[in-house]
Order: C-alpha cells, then structure tokens, then sequence
C-alpha cells in the first residue's frame, strides 16, 4: 500500500514579492513529495507566510497566525514578519518555528522536523516552471532580493536585507520555462527593479551562449525577445531607465512603467529619504513621453508624512495636475515599527492625513477619467482574464493585475482566459473600460 503524502497547507500574505517566496516554498514542498492541503482540518500542518510592512499588515498576520493554530495546532511563519521573531512568539509563543523573509531552506527544514517527507518518485515529478499561485497565462518574475536605500518610512532593508541580484541567466530561464508554460505576462518584480546589478557590478553573465550584462536594460531586451507582455513594476526613476523608453516604444516590452515617487515636495523626500525630487521627475516624465507616447506611467505616494505642511501637501497636488500620471495608488502615512520616521518632528494628526488622503484621490480621480473617456472609440489589445456567463474581464497594456483598472467585454463568446483580444472601447468610469470584441488574436 503506498503511504499517503504528507499535507501542508499555506497561507501567503503581503505583496507580489512574497507571493514569489510562497511559490518557491510550494514548488519544494512538491518536489519532495508533500501535497498541499485547501483546509486546515486536512493538513498535517499549516505554513504562514507573513507581511509586516506597516501596522495593518502586522495584524493581519498574527490573525492569520492564531487562525491557524486555532484551526490546525502545528504552525511554522515565514516571511517579513518573521524578521521580528519576539513579536509573534509573545502573541502566540506555541507556533513550531519562526524565519524571516525568503528562507527557503530554514523553512524547509522546519517543515523535515516537524513533519519528515514520504518518499515517492512519482510525485516529485514537478513542470520547469513550479508551483504557481497566479492564473496560468501571468507569472511574477522576482530579480532580485533586498535594497540598498534607506527610506525613512520603510523597514524593508532590515527584513529582507541589501539588495542581492539573481544572475541573469537565472532569471531568463525561468521567463522561458514560465512562457513555455503558457505564461502570456510577465510582471518583473523587485524590491528595487531599477537597481538590478548594482551589487554585481553589472557583471556578465549569459543565456544560451548569449552574454547579457546583470543590468535591467540588457534584461527587458532579452525578456522582449520571449514573446510575452513584459511589465516592470517598482522602477525608480534613475537616468538609466530612460534607455527603457525606446524598448517600449518599439513594442518589445510593454510600455508600462510604475515608479513610486512617494511625494513631490522637495523638502519632504529629504525627510523620506528618497534618491529624486519633483523638478527631474517632471522633466523625466516629458521626456519619456516623447519618445513613448503611449507610455502609461503609474506611481504611489504617500500623504501625512511627519512635517508635512498644507503647503507641501499643496505642491503634491500641483505636481499631480502637471505630472498627468495614469495610474495612483495614494497611503496615508502610518507609523511602522522600525522606521526612523517615527521620531521626525510634528506628526500630522490623523483626520487631516485622512482629509488630505480624500482630496488627493479627489484630485487624480478627475484625471484619471479624463484619461479614459480618450479612450473611447480606440482599439487595443487585451489580455483575458476571466470568462463569466455575461461576459469577459480584461486588461490592457495600461493594466497591472490587482491594482490598476480592468477593461469589460460584453460579448465574451469564444473568449478564453489567457487569450489576447482586438477590443473596441464604449464606455469609461474613473477606472475602468467597457469594450466590444472585435477579432482573438490567440
């Protein structure tokens, strides 16, 4: 009688880049003959993966973590949260083991201790590209672990450590295992995409004879030559990124670019930390523009920073007004255990971060639908997402999954989930297009 496989189930919090280690972590589990469990009555065990970016999210895992132990009993963390041991073993001091972010191996081993692997041939037979917790036609791609800046509002660095970038080769031939796979997107991912290589010194490496510099331009050009959608998410805009521009301009990867600006007052990135001010970024902008028409250009800001005036908070919405920007997420400043912003001087009180939050998606709100009533009447490309009764979700160059807006077909007939689609635009809100098929393009 064969033994039946060991079950673990897991939970994965946080942002894209832990969804990545979640998928790394699944993908062993498999290799070594565990299967994963949907509940916690079958699992033998439950694996959290933790996000403890700011206070919400730190809540958020510890519910999850005493979820968990309620639920199942035997509980191993992982994650960002992890970094801060003595946090979760004084909330709930009888979970099994306790590592930080991108650890693998240490999780691994918890997991060989507390429950040992089953062997079985059969189930280690794993696909190229792993265990995926996208839909099957996008994937993350993570290029990197790590940061080298110290923004005084993130604890990042001290979670996940400097930046640590993954040798190009690496990195393209998981992209081609992930597109032989059927991957249609590919969203390039990091904590600092723009910084790729720096530790290496841009050093060479190669794919399939090809040298390649470790350096994101050299990367999105072999990426582009893969035949998927490639986006870059989290680019700071450093002088080098502008050599992205025309890539995207010739179509070789998507011209979509989110660079978190964070604010636009001079002063205040100062306090933030922040390598830019407004006045490069503006003329940045203009120029990207110019060889990129086309391009879509999303950001994230924070307001009610510590010091932040009524002043500095009117020259972000001017900033907004010129920038023109696609596509804003906007936070109000919480306080993170950590953080060296914490002790800055004249904290803003919390119903004016509130007010301020309110008018400043007011603001890019009125912009943002401006932009997409232009739409109206063109034509783009989509990528589908979901096939319903009514009719199809979808999204185009211009749309991240989960953050950004979503493109309606109403006439899903024939449509299928991870097909490429002419549409024709009819309607537009602040954030969302609703579209008639024209012809599949596969």
């Amino acid at each position: 009688m064969t033994q039946a496989s060991p079950k673990v189930g897991f939970i994965s919090l946080g942002c894209p880049k832990a969804l990545v280690d979640s998928e790394q972590i699944l993908t062993q589990l498999r290799a070594e003959g565990y299967a994963i469990s949907p509940s916690y009555q079958d699992a033998d065990l439950v694996v959290v993966n933790t996000c403890g970016f700011i206070d919400s999210a730190v809540e958020e895992s510890l519910d999850a973590i005493g979820e968990a132990l309620a639920e199942n009993g035997k509980v191993i963390v992982t994650g960002c949260l992890g970094a801060r041991e003595e946090v979760i073993r004084e909330a709930h001091p009888h979970v099994l083991a306790v590592t930080g972010p991108h650890a693998m191996q240490e999780v691994m081993h918890a997991v060989h201790k507390h429950l040992p692997p089953s062997h079985d041939p059969y189930t280690s037979l794993i696909p190229p590209q792993g265990i995926k917790l996208t839909p099957k036609h996008y994937a993350y791609l993570k290029i990197s672990e790590g940061c080298n800046h110290r923004c005084s509002f993130c604890i990042i660095p001290s979670m996940r450590g400097d930046l640590v970038s993954r040798p190009i080769g690496e990195v393209m031939q998981e992209a081609e295992h992930l597109v032989n796979a059927g991957v249609r997107e590919l969203l390039v991912i990091s904590q600092d995409t723009s910084a790729y290589g720096v530790d290496t010194k841009y050093r060479t490496g190669f794919w399939k004879g090809r040298p390649l510099k470790t350096h994101l331009t050299a990367l999105a050009d072999a990426l582009g030559d893969l035949g998927a959608w490639v986006r870059l998410h989290y680019v700071y805009p450093y002088p080098h990124v502008d050599d992205l521009i025309p890539l995207m301009a010739e179509g070789k990867i998507l011209p979509y670019l989110d660079a978190p600006l964070q604010h636009a007052s001079p002063r205040l990135l100062k306090a933030m930390k922040r390598p830019a001010n407004s006045e490069n970024t503006l003329a940045r902008l203009r120029l990207w523009r110019s060889i990129c028409p086309d391009i879509t250009i999303r950001s994230t800001f924070i307001v009610g920073f510590p010091g932040e005036t009524e002043d500095d908070f009117k020259y972000l919405l001017d900033f907004l007004h010129e920038a023109q920007l696609d596509r804003v997420g906007c936070f109000a400043y919480s306080p993170v255990e950590g953080a060296s912003a914490n002790a800055l001087p004249n904290p803003v009180p919390e119903e004016i971060k509130q007010e301020r939050l309110e008018r400043f998606m007011s603001v890019q709100a009125g912009i943002s639908a401006a932009k997409l009533q232009g739409k109206i009447g063109k034509t783009f490309k989509v990528l589908v997402d979901e096939v319903g009764a009514t009719g199809a979700i979808a999204r185009s160059a211009a749309d991240a999954p989960e953050i950004d807006g979503q493109v309606y077909i109403e006439d899903a007939a024939g449509l299928n989930p991870g097909e490429f689609v002419e549409v024709e635009i009819i309607d537009a809100d602040d954030h969302d297009l609703w579209a008639t098929a024209k012809k599949a393009k596969g």
